[in-house]
This record gives structure tokens, sequence and C-alpha cells, in this order.
């Protein structure tokens, strides 16, 4: 929900006509169809034709000339994708990621259960799961690839939980990154490999631990 409020506070300061339609679905002011659904207005809606999966329509509008700007951080920094679950953005990720010229990285997770003995939950299934603030067990990266930071990991020099990056390059236990929004914005820092787990609020009967996460998610 963050994303999508910061996204929409910027839409709405730089068109006026998107922040009135905004300030009517908020009051309950904006005319509704059957089954009191909101009809979008067609300049905000990416149409497709039925040859065409609508995802690659979505990310063709979004990001155009895609090879031509991949290394431009402005082009970049100001198109985002948002996604209502964690599945679609994986989906969309791999997606924009393939569409990215060079070579890509994948960087695989070691998943285990915490205090899980008997090895009751098997790391094939634990391979699956798709928590929130978590990256996913299968991460592929592409240079220049926009990617977010999922924890505090200096403050002081920017890296905190939700900063927007860069990804300018990769080893097998690190990744090379631009900043690109805030004060700290243009410096290059390296994101480590890391063990993290999901927020107790997942609604997960057990708790397990993602080793060798890295600390970056890709962000569409």
């Amino acid at each position: 929900m963050e994303k999508i409020h910061f996204t929409t506070n910027i839409r709405a300061r730089e068109d006026p006509n998107f922040s009135d339609f905004l300030l009517r679905v908020d009051n309950g002011d904006e005319q509704t169809v059957k089954d009191n659904l909101i009809r979008l207005p067609e300049q905000i809606v990416v149409k497709h034709n039925s040859t065409e999966r609508p995802e690659e329509c979505l990310i063709r509008e979004i990001f155009p000339s895609l090879h031509q700007n991949s290394k431009s951080a402005q082009f970049i920094t100001e198109r985002a994708i948002l996604a209502s679950r964690n599945e679609f953005a994986d989906q969309l990720n791999e997606m924009l990621i393939a569409k990215f010229p060079g070579e890509s990285k994948i960087f695989i997770s070691f998943d285990s259960g915490e205090d899980d003995t008997n090895n009751y939950y098997q790391e094939e299934y634990l391979n699956t799961l798709t928590p929130n603030d978590l990256p996913p067990h299968r991460l592929v990266l592409k240079e220049n690839a926009p990617i977010m930071l999922l924890r505090n990991l200096d403050p002081s020099n920017g890296l905190c939980n939700g900063t927007r990056m860069i990804c300018r390059g990769f080893d097998n236990n690190v990744i090379h990154a631009e900043i690109t929004t805030g004060q700290s914005a243009k410096k290059q820092v390296f994101i480590p490999r890391i063990q993290l787990s999901p927020p107790e609020n997942e609604g997960y009967p057990f708790k397990f631990v993602r080793k060798n996460s890295l600390y970056a998610y890709v962000l569409p």
C-alpha cells in the first residue's frame, strides 16, 4: 500500500484531472455503473488487443522503448507497475526483466523451518512461499533493472526499507546498486545477502528463515 500511496501522490500533483478523480472516489461522489463499480476514465486506461497478453501491453505502455532507455535512472525511476499480490508482482517482474538487454543472474535462497527438528516443512514447500517483505526464492536480475530495499540496512547512507534503486551490477553474494530517490540519489551502494524471516502477522502457523536471500526485491 505504501507504493500505491507514493505513486498516486506523484500523479495527483502533476495531473489536476486525476487528482479530482481521486477525490471524488474517496468522497464517494464518483458516479458508479452496475454492481456499484466505478468506470475508469479513458485517459488512464491501457487498452489491449485480443492477440496479446494484457500484461505485455501494460509493460509496453509504462516502459516504452526499454532497450534504448534501460540505462537511464530517470526513465526507470519515473515508472512503476503496481500489483495487488506478490505472485502477480513476481509474474510482472519476470516478464519485465526478460525485456532488459543483457544476461540475467539468478539468485536462489535456502529456506528452512525454525525449530523444525523433524523436517516437517520440506524446503521445497518453503521455496514456494511468497510472504510480504521477503524476496522470492528465485530472484532474477539484470543490470539496470529497478529494485527496492526490503529492510533498514544503513539509514544514515540512504539504505532504508523501501529505498528505490537500480541494479548496476552483481556478483554471487552482492548487488551493486545506485540509489535513485531521496537525498542519497545517485549514491553507489552494495547490497549483501542476509538471513530474513517473514513478519509475524503474515499468518503462517510456523516460522521459517529464508537464508542467504538478497536484501533487495525487483520492482516492476
